[in-house]
């Protein structure tokens, strides 16, 4: 949900992304500031206006976000999903997630017995 008023002038490259990635993380720029330890008003700031930030700001935006320190700042372009095999199954796991529970079950099964049959799993459920 949109608020506030539209800006009047472009956005500087650092702002436009910071202000795409907020927007589509669905988060207000009042939350953004929170998590940073600043004012909503400064971080306001950020993303209308050139500006500096420090290292350990540059790092929580990238973890709040989920992207690198280098797309942030412009050194990286976005990573584009292809339209091959993780597509697919990023599909078949959709159409699976509107299957009856039980058979939601016997899937993640399967799934977890062959990503730990190949180690693929290892550390990521904590028991592994």
């Amino acid at each position: 949900m949109k608020t506030g008023r539209p800006s009047e002038r472009e956005r500087p490259p650092f702002g436009q992304r910071l202000y795409e990635l907020r927007e589509a993380a669905g988060l207000t720029q009042a939350q953004v500031a929170d998590k940073l330890g600043i004012s909503h008003r400064a971080y306001a700031f950020w993303e209308r206006e050139p500006t500096a930030v420090r290292a350990e700001q540059l790092a929580t935006l990238a973890e709040l976000f989920g992207v690198s320190a280098d797309f942030l700042i412009g050194r990286q372009p976005p990573r584009q999903r292809g339209s091959g095999p993780t597509g697919k199954m990023k599909q078949l796991f959709e159409a699976a997630s509107n299957l009856p529970r039980r058979q939601q079950q016997r899937i993640i099964g399967l799934v977890e017995d062959i990503l730990v049959a190949r180690g693929a799993a290892n550390g990521r459920n904590g028991d592994g």
